[in-house]
């Protein structure tokens, strides 16, 4: 006596391309290891392997357990009988493990790639655009509060504490520094005065802030060996000033080094102060920045009967190993182009080695023991 056939299972299915549902006949047992969906058109038959069957969570429907194949098949299988579905628990050793889709990878290294190309686009093209912009459009009011709050953040990061590194003054040193810079005012035309901050570091460096704000290390003042060769340094500097570069560089460095603070989670600043302070110092103007301020300086020093050959003297110096404590001296003696800078300096001469000194040597000395 034969056994009568157990009652037909169905469930309905997707195939992933057509937006239909199609009944199916399912023979859990027909072939082993494998779950057999017989189509509506009695002919077709698809085996789908126990061990790919994954269950889909986060259904909407409860009452009804979804499955699908292991990856990104698109292919779905609803089952409402409650009974076939504990039998498929029993049967499928990894129905509930977790459902691997091998295109995740190539998907999050896209976005990855597409997130990292955003910020490139942002921090190298996008802001140094909008600071070129905003250093054209600033007020020489906000120009000069913007130097002035870049400079306490230099001297607070060099100082490594709250009151930051100490600045020297003395009345003798001042009205000395004071005469150079009345020697080349004439020849300017900024909308501020030229302030000056000396700072007692022994780095061999100076550099130009926004609204004309020039600072000079005591390093520097030691190793110039005429107040001739200052004042064509800082002529330098008012170059800069003049073409706005500082500014420039203060809103681009803030900018992209502000867009990495917020996606490195520095919320509080201190890494964006500490870099802004970093980049400011070390000053990397362009080439063409570079020798803007250079022909600007041979102008101004023309003008005030001063030499602009001891700028040449102070670049060469440089060239012969002088590197000081790093600073404006390793930034200038690394530059590729020194020899013809010297060149253009010597060039540049029209005094004939006849001038009038820019101070004495009393107010030379004074100068440059300011920081005593």
């Amino acid at each position: 006596m034969t056994e009568p056939s157990p009652d037909p299972l169905f469930g309905d299915f997707m195939d992933g391309d057509a937006a239909r549902l199609q009944r199916v006949r399912i023979l859990p047992d027909a072939r082993p290891g494998a779950l057999q969906l017989h189509l509506p058109d009695g002919e077709s038959v698809i085996d789908w392997p126990l061990s790919d069957l994954r269950l889909i969570p986060d259904q909407a429907d409860h009452s009804v357990c979804v499955l699908g194949l292991d990856g990104d098949h698109p292919a779905r299988l609803i089952i409402a009988d409650d009974a076939l579905a504990a039998r498929l628990r029993q049967l499928c050793p990894a129905l509930t493990r977790r459902h691997r889709d091998p295109g995740i990878v190539k998907r999050l290294m896209i976005l990855s790639a597409a997130a990292v190309s955003s910020v490139a686009l942002i921090i190298f093209v996008l802001v140094p655009l909008m600071a070129d912009q905003l250093a054209n459009l600033l007020p020489s009011e906000g120009e000069r509060a913007l130097g002035e709050a870049t400079f306490e953040q230099i001297r607070t990061s060099l100082g490594g504490g709250r009151l930051g590194i100490d600045l020297c003054s003395s009345p003798g040193g001042d009205r000395a520094l004071q005469t150079i810079a009345d020697r080349l005012k004439p020849y300017t035309d900024f909308p501020y005065d030229i302030r000056f901050h000396i700072l007692d570091h022994k780095m061999v460096n100076a550099f130009a802030l926004p609204g004309g704000h020039i600072v000079l290390f005591d390093g520097l003042l030691k190793d110039v060996q005429s107040p001739e060769e200052l004042a064509g340094i800082i002529a330098h500097e008012m170059g800069h000033i003049e073409h706005r570069d500082p500014s420039r560089l203060t809103l681009r460095s803030a900018g992209s080094i502000g867009v990495l603070g917020l996606l490195l989670g520095d919320f509080a600043g201190g890494t964006v102060v500490l870099f802004l302070s970093e980049r400011l110092i070390q000053a990397n103007y362009s080439r063409g920045a570079e020798a803007a301020a250079d022909r600007y300086a041979y102008e101004v020093l023309a003008g005030a009967g001063l030499p602009s050959s001891r700028m040449g003297d102070f670049f060469l110096r440089l060239m012969a190993g002088d590197e000081g404590d790093g600073g404006l001296s390793s930034h200038l003696s690394t530059h590729p182009e020194n020899r013809a800078r010297v060149d253009a300096a010597i060039a540049a001469d029209v005094t004939g080695g006849n001038y009038t000194p820019v101070l004495t040597s009393a107010e030379w000395a004074r100068l440059r023991g300011i920081c005593k």
